[in-house]
């Protein structure tokens, strides 16, 4: 079984539209080393659309999404 992953950073972006909610995440990737963890809370629709693909063209890996029981998402990103 394997470890849960170390979250260094949180950010919660619910009700922060696009491209707002991708420019709060790279601040917030900015701040970390390379190999920590950043978990985004996102809005269904184009948050949790857009935000994940760009992480992955910047070379950053999504380690985990999951849905909340309120509906947002959260986004576990650890940093290139």
């Amino acid at each position: 079984m394997s470890q849960p992953e170390e979250i260094t950073a949180s950010r919660n972006l619910r009700g922060v539209s696009c491209p707002m909610n991708l420019v709060h995440t790279k601040v917030a990737l900015a701040a970390l080393q390379s190999g920590q963890i950043l978990e985004v809370i996102l809005d269904s629709g184009p948050p949790i659309n857009n935000v994940p693909g760009s992480v992955l063209r910047e070379g950053h890996e999504i380690v985990a999404t999951r849905q909340t029981e309120d509906g947002a998402w959260s986004l576990l990103i650890r940093k290139a």
